[in-house]
């Protein structure tokens, strides 16, 4: 049987856990694609599910190879595919519930997969997905944000602030990013029309109010975002905290105001938008550093630490 090298956790912990494997590698089911993966991306989301915390509510079953981000080259398909040969360039979201992008070979549905934009490298294109598809399902589908309108992001130089910003202005709206202070020019560069350095400047301090919040850091109450807010304004959150999803339900009872918090989903189409915007030169992943796959603990833990800005990319085959 075909072998991969990988990573994974052996078991529930911080980043410590995680050991190199040799694994088998996976084939292609119907509907799937085989990738071998030149690189992928750490997301908040990989080490949160494998320290335990969600494990009521979204278990591991470990050990547990972790990453969601792939970027590759198709070598082989599985049955009914249709949309994509060998030797393609693809990235994707992975579409189960625990990853498996930290690995030399990953198995991906077909309709969570697009081609990699030709003016972006792999590593590039790693970047993308979780972080870009959580960014463009707030902004286009919870929000339906539309030209002319006024968006507060929240978090605007993270993994998925940075990529609002960029989307929002691909959208027409007007963008008002919060960062801090090292991370202002950054986001400035990124296109961004008013940026706060939330150690100096209120958050809740504007001359018009925003039709769309998107927070990507959900460290404020909401209650005062009320202050900042249209009549008919959404709330888009990463983290549907109970407290929120209640208030949720709550706020229609006496207010035009919405609350919607964001489950990103694998999503072909929605990725093959941001292609769009990467090949016209709209959107552009900011990368943080690049680390080889024996350092994913490293990368882990990074990102556990840190406040980084952009991405961490892993670096798993030439």
């Amino acid at each position: 049987m075909p072998t991969m090298q990988a990573m994974q956790y052996r078991r529930y912990g911080d980043p410590g856990q995680i050991v190199p494997a040799e694994l088998p590698r996976p084939a292609a089911r119907p509907g799937q694609i085989l990738v071998r993966v030149a690189a992928s991306a750490v997301n908040p989301i990989d080490w949160k599910l494998h320290s335990g915390r969600f494990r009521l509510v979204m278990p591991v079953k470990m050990p547990s190879v972790p990453g969601f981000d792939i970027a590759g080259e198709v070598v082989e398909v599985g049955a009914q595919v249709s949309r994509f040969h060998c030797g393609d360039r693809v990235y994707a979201m992975l579409d189960n519930r625990t990853g498996g992008a930290s690995a030399e070979y990953a198995a991906v549905g077909e309709s969570a997969a697009a081609r990699i934009p030709g003016n972006i490298e792999p590593q590039q294109a790693a970047a993308i997905p979780l972080a870009g598809l959580t960014a463009v399902q707030a902004l286009r589908h919870c929000a339906g944000l539309a030209a002319g309108q006024r968006v507060l992001i929240v978090g605007a130089s993270g993994g998925v602030g940075h990529f609002a910003v960029q989307i929002a202005k691909a959208l027409g709206a007007h963008v008002t990013g919060v960062c801090s202070t090292p991370n202002v020019e950054l986001v400035q560069g990124l296109g961004a029309d008013r940026v706060l350095d939330y150690k100096n400047q209120s958050v809740f301090a504007t001359d018009l109010p925003y039709d769309v919040v998107f927070d990507t850091v959900v460290k404020t109450r909401f209650k005062p975002f009320l202050s900042v807010m249209t009549y008919r304004a959404v709330y888009v959150s990463t983290l549907p905290n109970a407290v929120l999803l209640a208030r949720s339900f709550l706020l229609p009872l006496y207010s035009k105001r919405r609350i919607k918090p964001i489950i990103v989903k694998p999503n072909g189409e929605d990725l093959q938008y941001l292609s769009g915007l990467v090949e016209q030169g709209r959107l552009q992943p900011v990368i943080a550093r690049i680390l080889p796959l024996m350092e994913l603990a490293s990368a882990h833990a990074t990102s556990q630490r840190e406040r980084t800005a952009g991405k961490i990319v892993i670096a798993i085959s030439g």
